[in-house]
């Protein structure tokens, strides 16, 4: 029985590392992705979206055995616009988060369950539900740190992509060539972004309305500022302003967000410094400055309390 748990945790430690790597690896064909996200129609409206079939494969039919489940289906909206939020837009992606999710949420189980063998009543019960609670909440809090880090990536990148997709601008290049230069020359600089712009150009250049792309732009990134840039770019569009000059006044407060973001992370350092300091410096600190004058004056007693 020893030997069939340790084998089970071995199993479950493997998939785990192998969903992980799975799910960082970087995206390599950014179009197909985002053409079968098209056909779907998923991203445009979720409500809208049919309910999954059994066929299509290992990893679909998995995923229809999970939305049979009462609330399955829309655990799996969840996750999966999460995933697209994080920049993890495969196909398979959702197979394999929700495989590891769910193996973690076993093993959860099973090593409390190993942990609570010699209890029993009410401790067991209190053991097996905390348990379960972890092993279900732990992936969702590193899909939403995923989603976060992400987003952190689009805002720290976007003032530079604005300004430089102005500057390209004012060369005389219509707005998707000019983003598809821009795409082009910051893929290695600052990859994420530069992926969400040739995303929306492959979209354009597929047939679709170029407001409706910024919109999906929007929906699968939850960013504010991509939000305003793609309503400033569609009004000058549609109203025929010069995008060029409204791009650089927007480049110049977007930099000034950036700074006051970090202006604003160097106040809370501060804050967070103080409980290390207050658990972890501060007592070595006592006991390397107080321990030898308590000790000096203890064999100082010790001396006065002998006989002469």
């Amino acid at each position: 029985m020893l030997a069939l748990f340790f084998v089970l945790v071995f199993l479950t430690v493997a998939a785990l590392l192998w969903s992980a790597l799975m799910l960082a690896r970087t995206r390599e064909d950014p179009l197909r992705d985002r053409l079968e996200e098209l056909q779907m129609q998923a991203m445009v409206n979720p409500s809208r979206a049919p309910r999954r079939r059994a066929g299509g494969g290992l990893a679909n039919f998995f995923l229809y055995l999970i939305s049979l489940v009462p609330g399955g289906d829309d655990w799996l909206r969840r996750s999966e616009r999460e995933l697209n939020q994080a920049g993890i837009r495969r196909r398979e992606a959702l197979a394999v988060y929700t495989a590891g999710h769910l193996l973690f949420f076993a093993a959860a189980l099973a090593g409390m369950a190993w942990v609570q063998r010699n209890n029993t009543g009410i401790t067991w019960l209190t053991g097996m539900v905390a348990g379960a609670i972890l092993g279900w909440l732990l992936p969702q809090q590193f899909l939403h740190y995923l989603v976060r880090r992400y987003r952190r990536k689009l805002q720290e990148a976007l003032p530079d992509m604005v300004d430089m997709l102005g500057v390209v601008l004012g060369t005389g290049l219509a707005l998707d060539q000019a983003m598809l230069r821009v795409g082009e020359e910051m893929q290695f600089i600052y990859p994420e972004l530069a992926n969400e712009f040739l995303t929306v150009v492959m979209q354009v250049k597929a047939g679709q309305e170029r407001s409706r792309a910024f919109q999906q732009l929007v929906r699968r990134t939850g960013v504010e500022d991509i939000k305003s840039l793609a309503a400033m770019i569609v009004q000058s569009e549609r109203f025929g302003t010069s995008l060029a000059q409204a791009l650089k006044v927007y480049a110049d407060a977007l930099r000034t967000r950036r700074r006051l973001r970090a202006e604003a992370a160097v106040g809370r350092a501060g804050v967070k410094m103080l409980f290390p300091i207050v658990f972890f410096i501060l007592p070595v600190l006592f006991v390397i400055t107080l321990v030898p004058g308590l000790l000096s004056v203890l064999d100082n007693l010790q001396f006065i309390g002998r006989p002469r």
